[in-house]
Order: C-alpha cells, then sequence, then structure tokens
C-alpha cells in the first residue's frame, strides 16, 4: 500500500484518489485539494450558485444600462450589490471566527434567495422603481457580505493547510469559469426570458450551495479565549495588518488595486456600448464577459497547475506589470474582434496575481485570525471595487470610459514596483527577532 507524501488519508480520501488515478496527488496542487470530497461537494454547490450570480450580474448591469442609459445608475447598481462588503465583512469575518459556519452560510445563502426573487418580482412587474432595485440587490449584497468570510474561512478545515494553495486555486477557478458559463447562459436567456425570468434562475440555484453545504461536516470554529472577546474583537484583523509588515503591504496593494484598477469591471456594458459599438442585450455582450472570465479561469488555475511550483510572490508583480499593459491595449480599441482575445488576457494576468497574493497571505496567517484578516481581504477586493465605481462613473460622463481604463493602467504599473512582498516578509521577521518574546496576537 503507498503511503501519501502530505498525510494520512481519510478512507473516503484515499477512495477518491485512487478513483482519479494510480498516483497520489501532489501535495498543494489543485487535484491534491480536489480529492478531498467534502471541499469537492461544496465545491460543486458553489459553482452552481456562482453560475446563477453572473447570470444575474451581467444581466443587471444591462438592464440597468438599458432602462436608464446612465453610467452613474450602473455604478450604483454596483454599488449596491458590492458596498456592503466594505462595511459588513468585517462583522461576518468576527461571525465566522466564533459562530457555526454552516449557519452562517446557510442564512446567508437564503437571505440572497430571497432578494434575487424580489428582484425578479419587481421586474416582472413592468416598470420597475430604481430605488425598490437598488435595495433589492443592496439586500443581496448584504447577504454576499456576510457569507463569504465564512466560506474563506472554511476552505483550510476542508481540504488541510499543505493544500491550501490548491484549494484557493480552485476557489478561484469556478468563480471565473461561472464568468464564462454565467454570462454566456446569461446572453441566451435574457433576450428569451428577460431579466425577471434570469433573476429566477438564479434565485433556484441559491438552493444548490444550501443543499451541498448541509450535506458535509464543516468542523466546529476553534474559538480563541486567551484574547479580547465580543465586539473588541472587531479590531484583530487590523491589528494583526499593523504588526505584520507582510498582511500590510497585502492589503494595501489589494485595496488600491481594487479601488483603481477594476472599475472597468462593473463598467463592461459602458465599454462595450461606447467604445466597441456593442449592443449590451446582444449575445456578443455576453462573449465579451465569458472571454474575460475564461482569461480570468485560466490565471486562478494556473496557480494550482502548471504555476504550482512557481514562487507566488513573483507572479504577483509579473501579473500587474502584464496587466497595466494588457488594460492600456484595452482602453484604445474601437473595434470587438481584437477586444476578446484582449479582455482575455486582462482576466488572465488579473487573477493569476490575485490568486497568488491571496496564497500567500493565506499561507501565512494563524488560524486564530484568518477569518477576521480574510474579512478585511474581502473587505478590500470586494467592498472597494463600489467606491471606485462611484467616482469612475462621473469622470466616464465628464470625460470618457477610456479615461477609466488608462488611469486604471498607470496604477498598476504602480503596483508593479510596490508590491515587494519579499521586501515586507523580511521586515516582519527582523521586527519579531527585536522583540523577545512576542506577544501572540488575538
Amino acid at each position: 500500500m503507498r503511503r501519501r507524501p502530505f498525510r494520512n488519508p481519510t478512507p473516503e480520501e484515499g477512495q477518491d484518489a485512487l478513483l482519479e488515478g494510480d498516483q497520489p496527488p501532489a501535495p498543494g496542487t489543485a487535484r491534491a485539494a480536489f480529492a478531498v470530497r467534502d471541499f469537492r461537494v461544496v465545491w460543486t454547490g458553489s459553482f452552481l450558485s456562482n453560475i446563477g450570480t453572473w447570470m444575474q450580474n451581467v444581466t443587471l448591469g444591462a438592464f440597468a444600462y438599458e432602462l436608464t442609459r446612465s453610467p452613474s445608475f450602473v455604478s450604483l447598481i454596483v454599488f449596491a450589490q458590492l458596498g456592503p462588503m466594505l462595511l459588513l465583512s468585517v462583522v461576518g469575518g468576527l461571525l465566522a471566527d466564533t459562530v457555526d459556519r454552516r449557519k452562517i452560510i446557510v442564512t446567508a445563502q437564503a437571505g440572497q434567495l430571497v432578494g434575487s426573487v424580489a428582484l425578479a418580482a419587481l421586474v416582472l412587474g413592468g416598470d420597475p422603481s430604481r430605488a425598490a432595485l437598488l435595495g433589492c440587490v443592496l439586500l443581496i449584497g448584504i447577504g454576499n457580505a456576510l457569507n463569504a468570510p465564512a466560506w474563506v474561512a472554511t476552505m483550510p478545515d476542508l481540504v488541510g493547510r499543505e493544500n491550501l494553495a490548491g484549494a484557493i486555486s480552485l476557489n478561484s477557478m469556478q468563480i471565473n469559469a461561472t464568468r464564462v458559463v454565467g454570462p454566456a447562459i446569461g446572453g441566451v436567456l435574457y433576450p428569451l426570458v428577460g431579466a425577471g425570468g434570469v433573476f429566477l434562475v438564479n434565485a433556484a440555484t441559491y438552493v444548490a450551495a444550501i443543499g451541498t453545504v448541509l450535506a458535509v461536516r464543516i468542523p466546529a470554529v476553534k474559538r480563541d479565549t486567551t484574547g479580547p472577546q465580543g465586539w473588541r474583537r472587531l479590531a484583530g484583523g487590523f491589528q494583526v495588518a499593523r504588526r505584520d509588515p507582510l498582511v500590510g503591504r497585502i492589503l494595501l496593494v489589494l485595496v488600491t488595486f481594487s479601488l483603481l484598477c477594476l472599475p472597468f469591471i462593473g463598467q463592461m456594458p459602458t465599454i462595450a456600448a461606447v467604445n466597441l459599438g456593442m449592443d449590451t442585450e446582444s449575445l456578443a455582450y455576453g462573449l465579451l464577459y465569458a472571454s474575460f472570465g475564461l482569461g480570468a479561469v485560466t490565471g486562478a488555475m494556473s496557480i494550482g497547475t502548471f504555476l504550482s511550483g512557481a514562487r507566488k510572490e513573483s507572479i504577483v508583480r509579473l501579473g500587474f506589470a502584464g496587466f497595466a499593459g494588457l488594460l492600456l491595449v484595452f482602453a484604445f480599441l474601437r473595434a470587438p474582434a481584437p477586444a476578446y482575445p484582449v479582455v482575455a488576457l486582462v482576466g488572465f494576468t488579473y487573477f493569476g496575481a490575485v490568486t497568488a497574493l491571496n496564497t500567500v497571505l493565506q499561507s501565512h496567517l494563524p488560524e486564530g485570525v484568518r477569518g477576521r484578516v480574510m474579512a478585511l481581504w474581502l473587505m478590500g477586493f470586494g467592498g472597494t471595487v463600489p467606491l471606485g465605481l462611484l467616482v469612475a462613473g462621473p469622470i466616464a460622463e465628464a470625460t470618457s470610459i477610456t479615461v477609466v481604463l488608462v488611469y486604471g493602467a498607470v496604477v498598476a504599473f504602480a503596483l508593479f514596483l510596490f508590491a515587494d512582498l519579499d521586501g515586507a516578509r523580511a521586515r516582519g521577521e527582523a521586527r519579531v527577532r527585536a522583540i523577545t518574546p512576542a506577544r501572540p496576537i488575538s
């Protein structure tokens, strides 16, 4: 009987690995993570749910633009969806470190289901109120803000720290694979069943996510009773970022990137209509989103496959440099044909860099603070994007959407110079050596 080089498998995991092939998967790869039954089940449910989410996202942006012809209103819709991440992800992180994560995920998914049904009913009623649209999207955003930290903090418990890089790669891959499948399906369904029908299909996918979470065993949260308790623990993630130079540098890079480089994603309907001359209700527009998602899938999967042995710190910097150049090219395209491959490469460099950055952070974090620090990651990754969009919308109306893309490219190149993770790690290690004894962060 062959021995696994990384840990003793459970009987179920051993059987799953044998079904996949004779050779045991190498530790840290996507294959090793996917061999774990509970992770595989939850991953599948999340995949189905995210397909529905991206069907809704691409349809919602197009519907908002067709309803108002206003880039500013598109920005408000995206802000309502992602804005709660800016404030409530900290609360979600605290809950993820103290409360049963299964209950958090199920409750939050159910809330998003209700919000999607309400959104569908509003649209199907005809002539929807702008304020009511924003309210329904806001409810969905609140559910997402409370759900995400619990899900991210659960991943290491499902696969083990040794397979964390593979799990992060797979999770990023499925999020971005749904950017391909979801918009493609949404682009087909939107002309056939309308926006309301697409929103109802999305509501049904939340049932799959809830069912898979209920079908697995999620380990109980290991509560830290040595540090501050109650609401004082909300500041725990900020304390880690302040004391640990590597964590602080990663979060600062992420916030800057999300705030100033990523508004183009929420403004994709404007880019398609103004720069590329596309009809935002057409399949061609859905395929533009799908091309971006295909590149992002490949970039995310690269971290757990053909780039699994590469230094993640180097991938981060090279990814930002590539993203900067490609986004600049995308800014000046005025025809759909070249836009498809270019936006796919933008997606590859974007999510390759972000997935590598996430892997460096999670591999560095101790168990007791992971939920709260990853809440800051989610706040920076999702919560600051709508703030950037609130600025990008008026700028696009006052100048052009090209200006938004250009300043994003310039900032990305600056991050290529700034993202010195090795230097930040060395400063942190020097600080630890200078403090004897070092007090654990709680």
